[in-house]
């Protein structure tokens, strides 16, 4: 003990090596993986989710799967009914943690989920939604991201959760990329560096343990780990410059937890194995290379991509042999956890190399304070999650975030006495937490808030002839202007024919496009006189983007990707660092 009576690292470490000396292997196993649960309740879900408990699990109820399996953690999905609301979140968190207390050897869980913002987002309204990672780029201040991770870091704590899988060190310099896309800050490797950083010290001073992946990096593919094994062509030299800066920077700051990636990259392992579960990769290159002392965690072991060259047992036992400590989310845990303790009674693994991930898990959860204090309080949920405070620093930011591509004969800002009636239609993904509304719903009661009289007709991702004829009839009703919210066009989809008919209608108001998701969309509809990149489709970036439409606030943010010809993709149509701008109207806007 220190003079003033807190407990020092060593002290610590020395309570952790005494825990590990008496647990029994079955034990030891258990904290290496991280489950998932269904239900809301820790001991009495709905039916269908005890039900679903049973066939994947082999219990009823989450209360049940902590005392069963003695996990070193439970992952939350609002799939998997963990997610209602605030308080029953933080409730579900304090039933388990007292469960695990409760049960030998009585080691607190490591609660997580994979909150990355953005499109990614698990725990939705009312907690607080902040813009997602390329949206960050874009707003390119270390100062906004950095706050974007400690609020999203306090209201986690404040839930009971302690591990965040986030941020995203991917370095996206593959326009294809159909899995990281905008959950990479950008595509340049010095810029998704900083932003990594200034992530990691957010999470920290909230006190939750953020987990830097995709290690070594997914930002260069066209495949889906989630559903096939990608491979990654990059040379050696060419992952050292572009790939690893962002991980180098993550580990200089001393993070705590690096996920790997379900990808093969042959330059650093001719065995063609997924990195998670390659050797070379992870303890030669994260360990021994690059100096990392902390936990291992992988990705989802409920992904095709570490699931297409071995079964559901051998990828745990491979896993741990290549040099990772956490097994995340694995798809029949009963089939994996008694994979791992028969190889250690074979020999192929033995126990020395069980305890070295055991003790780093120990560990991590003394430096969060998780053996002082697992739980939290429902006076704390109140205080913290989605105050006002939290919301309107997510209003500044995004903000910031907003990007102006295309503004033909200065068309923006729009205002009330020249564009009073506007028509907002397009795409209307679900909300990634599942609890936003529309977008065009969405954006259109922002505008009409500010002053506008906006209506909402959604056409969706795919718009039907019919929904194109009833778009172009109402755009021809008296609107003064139209704007559509698109979602990852592609030439000739559908959404590219409803954007082309309305462009095209002789006499028809003036189109306006805010891409929800890639800034790709742009290049692709030439016949839009004004477009907005958003990178989102969540509240907190709809509200941002309308209010730069009306000009309330001056769009300040810039491309964090190259935009290419969708014709000629080697020829950069709009560069990193592109954006517009115009200066706001006085508030409120003018009138006629």
């Amino acid at each position: 003990m220190t003079p003033s009576g807190q407990d020092t690292p060593d002290d610590h470490d020395a309570h952790a090596r005494d825990l590990l000396s008496r647990m029994t292997l079955e034990e030891k196993v258990g904290q290496l993986f991280v489950l998932h649960v269904y239900g809301h309740h820790a001991s009495d879900p709905d039916r269908a989710d005890i039900e679903l408990n049973e066939r994947e699990l082999g219990v009823r109820t989450a209360a049940e799967a902590v005392a069963k399996y003695r996990p070193g953690g439970l992952i939350y999905f609002g799939w998997a009914h963990n997610t209602r609301d605030p308080r029953q979140l933080a409730t579900l968190s304090n039933d388990v943690q007292r469960v695990a207390h409760d049960t030998s050897p009585g080691v607190p869980l490591l609660l997580s989920v994979d909150q990355e913002h953005g499109v990614v987002a698990r725990i939705g309204a009312p907690a607080t939604l902040l813009p997602g990672a390329m949206a960050l780029g874009a707003g390119g201040a270390a100062d906004d991201v950095r706050e974007a991770a400690r609020i999203a870091g306090a209201e986690l704590r404040a839930l009971g959760i302690r591990q965040n899988y986030a941020p995203s060190a991917d370095v996206n310099v593959n326009p294809a990329n159909p899995v990281i896309g905008v959950r990479s800050f950008g595509a340049g490797p010095d810029a998704v560096a900083t932003s990594v950083t200034a992530q990691i010290e957010g999470y920290r001073d909230a006190g939750v343990a953020p987990a830097v992946k995709h290690f070594p990096g997914h930002g260069d593919t066209e495949t889906d780990s989630h559903s096939a094994l990608p491979h990654i062509h990059h040379s050696r030299e060419q992952w050292e410059e572009l790939d690893a800066p962002p991980f180098r920077a993550a580990l200089a700051t001393g993070v705590d937890v690096v996920m790997t990636a379900h990808i093969v990259v042959p330059a650093l392992d001719p065995a063609l194995d997924p990195a998670t579960l390659s050797y070379p990769v992870v303890t030669g290159i994260l360990r021994e290379q690059l100096g990392h002392r902390g936990v291992v965690v992988t990705d989802s072991l409920s992904m095709q991509g570490v699931r297409t060259k071995y079964g559901d047992d051998r990828v745990a036992v491979l896993a741990i042999k290549a040099g990772v400590d956490q097994l995340l989310h694995p798809p029949q845990p009963e089939l994996a956890y008694n994979a791992v303790l028969q190889a250690v009674r074979d020999g192929e693994l033995t126990e020395a190399r069980i305890d070295e991930s055991v003790l780093r898990i120990l560990r991590l959860k003394h430096k969060l304070g998780l053996f002082e204090q697992a739980y939290t309080t429902l006076e704390t949920v109140d205080a913290t999650v989605g105050s006002a405070a939290h919301l309107a620093a997510a209003d500044r930011i995004a903000e910031r975030t907003t990007t102006l591509l295309r503004n033909e004969d200065g068309l923006l800002p729009l205002s009330p006495g020249t564009h009073g009636r506007l028509l907002v239609l397009g795409a209307d993904p679900v909300s990634p937490s599942g609890t936003t509304g529309p977008p065009t719903t969405v954006l259109a009661t922002a505008l009409t808030e500010l002053g506008f009289t906006a209506t909402a007709l959604s056409t969706g991702t795919e718009p039907s002839p019919e929904a194109v004829d009833k778009a172009l009839a109402e755009a021809a009703s008296g609107h003064d202007a139209v704007i559509v919210t698109t979602y990852d066009v592609t030439d000739g989809d559908r959404q590219h024919a409803l954007v082309t008919a309305l462009t095209a209608a002789p006499g028809g108001p003036p189109v306006i496009t805010v891409s929800v998701r890639t800034p790709h969309d742009v290049p692709r509809l030439p016949g839009v006189r004004a477009a907005l990149a958003a990178y989102s489709w969540t509240d907190v970036e709809l509200r941002a983007a309308a209010r730069v439409l009306a000009g309330r606030v001056r769009p300040v943010g810039r491309l964090p990707v190259p935009v290419p010809r969708p014709d000629d993709p080697g020829q950069v149509l709009y560069p990193i660092g592109y954006g517009l701008s115009y200066e706001p109207y006085a508030t409120p806007g003018p009138q006629a």
